[in-house]
């Protein structure tokens, strides 16, 4: 018989494949499985937030994003998490500012850089925002950036800029 441990593994494991084929039900099922003391880590904590954000429970999703920026303040996912959910909560001056606080100590992630353009686009601030698409385009791949920049409703206000970016 495997381990506790071994089996909170392949019940996480098993929730990512049900959210891999976008079945967010049943992916919570097999995270209930899974061990108290399991649940306090990041990576259970990452599968919680992709079933809430794939379940569209926004509020809840920022709470558990809330709680990995607590626990790995290290790691730009739970402070993208947290923005993201309180945009689309249509909290965009929260999100906007959530990564603003973080974004000196992540410099190099592209995906702020991007979803600050994204936030600063929809409060129409577009020279902020633009300038942080170019921070992005900078850091990633440009080419598939400015593509997904083009067909990003967010950024919409720059769709006929950003073909000059």
């Amino acid at each position: 018989m495997p381990e506790l441990k071994d089996m909170d593994n392949v019940h996480l494991e098993a929730a990512e494949g049900w959210l891999g084929l976008g079945l967010p039900l049943d992916a919570l099922e097999e995270l209930e499985k899974i061990s108290h003391a399991r649940r306090a880590l990041p990576d259970f904590l990452h599968v919680r937030y992709e079933i809430c954000a794939a379940s569209k429970q926004w509020e809840s999703a920022a709470e558990v994003a809330k709680e990995l920026c607590r626990i790995s303040p290290d790691a730009p996912s739970g402070f993208i998490q947290l923005a993201y959910s309180l945009h689309e909560l249509r909290r965009t001056t929260e999100a906007l500012n959530a990564l603003l606080t973080v974004a000196d100590r992540f410099p190099d992630v592209p995906t702020i850089s991007y979803n600050l353009a994204c936030y600063h686009c929809q409060l129409g601030d577009l020279p902020a925002a633009s300038k942080c698409l170019k921070r992005a385009l900078k850091l990633g791949g440009a080419a598939n950036i400015k593509k997904m920049a083009l067909g990003d409703l967010d950024l919409k206000p720059l769709w006929e800029s950003i073909s000059n970016l």
